[in-house]
């Protein structure tokens, strides 16, 4: 099988990077929010054009998806580049409080220049930004303690620009997920799809699959990936290293799908996602 592209650039997202560019003028402060499989993948390209000095605090949500010796090493590698992560699980809440105690204390040093300046204290304005589904809604109604944004486990699902109050400290600006116009990195593009990370519009399901199971086998050999081959052997009855991907894929179609390699390819991945392969890091610090 050839590979073909990975590029997604929808309207709706177009139409929200140009309202995004027109509010960034308005906010204090960007949080950013990548996914803890793949954290340097989701890491926007235009980022630091946007932060334009604003304060920024970067929150890895997902972090029950991979494994605690994997989080360490990479809170520690975030650390040395200078940067303090703050790590979030959005479904059941863990570490949300300290995002919003750390927007607060972001909010206190604002009013504390503004009252210098003769002026009244206002809540902190703050920038929810990210690639699509890596959790910036949940995060939100996390906040919030209720449902006031819609929240999905695929791309796409914000598509438009909204204010939120949370409390009298912190105001919110939910953004859709924003992907640059051409994704130029291609290994990266496939962490995305892998993921969920980017509309399933973007890429040929079985062709990825097979990408991500070759994946798979050279991360077996990392600890620190958490991937352990019995795992996939176990769930789908049938050993890996005697096939190569493109074979394993169609004869475990053939077991548990009628053949039918697109369905299985789908069912492949949907476990992934929802943590039932494992918990597994697809990248890896200085990997």
């Amino acid at each position: 099988m050839s590979r073909r592209e990975i590029q997604w650039y929808p309207g709706h997202i177009a139409k929200a990077e140009k309202q995004l560019k027109k509010n960034l003028e308005k906010v204090d402060l960007v949080i950013e929010v990548r996914d803890a499989r793949i954290p340097i993948s989701t890491s926007h390209p235009y980022l630091e054009r946007w932060l334009q000095g604003k304060q920024h605090l970067l929150v890895i949500n997902r972090r029950d998806m991979i494994c605690l010796e994997a989080r360490q090493k990479w809170d520690q590698w975030f650390r040395m580049q200078g940067q303090s992560p703050l790590w979030c699980n959005a479904k059941d809440g863990t570490g949300v409080k300290l995002l919003q105690d750390a927007a607060i204390r972001t909010g206190d040093k604002l009013n504390t220049r503004r009252r210098a300046r003769g002026m009244k204290n206002r809540p902190v304005r703050a920038l929810t930004l990210g690639f699509p589904n890596v959790g910036k809604s949940a995060l939100i109604n996390r906040l919030v303690r209720k449902k006031v944004v819609e929240s999905s486990r695929k791309a796409g699902v914000t598509r438009s620009l909204r204010w939120i109050k949370i409390g009298q400290d912190l105001d919110l600006l939910d953004a859709p997920g924003v992907l640059p116009p051409r994704l130029e990195d291609q290994k990266a593009a496939l962490k995305l799809a892998f993921c969920d990370d980017i509309g399933q519009a973007a890429y040929d399901i079985e062709l990825v699959t097979i990408a991500f199971l070759k994946m798979l086998q050279r991360l077996e050999t990392d600890r620190l990936s958490g991937f352990q081959v019995e795992m996939l052997e176990s769930r789908y009855g049938l050993a890996v290293k005697d096939n190569n991907s493109e074979e394993w894929l169609k004869l475990v179609a053939d077991r548990h799908a009628s053949g039918d390699q697109r369905r299985m390819a789908y069912k492949i991945l949907d476990d992934f996602r929802k943590g039932f392969l494992g918990l597994i890091t697809l990248e890896l610090p200085n990997a």
